[in-house]
């Protein structure tokens, strides 16, 4: 069984809208995740993306990896409080946070950036956002496709 990882914020979580939504459109979303301490606890989970890791699961060793803030230490056990109230047992001991996503090993890592080593991730980085992968019904078909 092939292996993936799923960043979280801006592929399963949708902390831009949220961050927004608490702190006003011109939000700089880098300082608000640093400075908005409970930032992390309960944003929208990205359309598409329960559906998709349903799914996924089933066909992959799946994996949530993130990077959190160094700066806002409740975001590390937010992520995984995130997970553990939307996701249950499917995010079960599946959490990884790292600042360096290239030193991981797998198959596939779906990541909005490239930054935090994904573009140097050694199997395939696929660009959440980007063309091909622009919402959770594209990526979902390729990665089934090629499971």
């Amino acid at each position: 069984m092939k292996t993936l990882y799923l960043d979280l914020d801006g592929v399963i979580v949708d902390i831009v809208s949220h961050a927004k939504a608490r702190h006003g459109e011109s939000v700089n979303i880098g300082k608000a995740t640093t400075f908005d301490k409970d930032l992390f606890l309960d944003p929208p989970m990205i359309e598409g993306a329960l559906d998709a890791v349903v799914e996924l699961s089933e066909h992959f060793n799946l994996f949530f990896l993130s990077t959190a803030p160094w700066s806002n230490t409740n975001s590390w056990s937010h992520k995984r409080i995130w997970l553990q109230n939307n996701l249950g047992k499917l995010a079960w001991k599946r959490l990884i946070l790292s600042h360096r996503k290239d030193l991981l090993m797998g198959d596939y890592l779906v990541d909005d950036r490239t930054h935090n080593g994904a573009a140097e991730f050694k199997g395939m980085h696929i660009h959440f956002g980007q063309e091909g992968f622009e919402d959770w019904e594209k990526t979902l078909k390729f990665l089934i496709k090629n499971k």
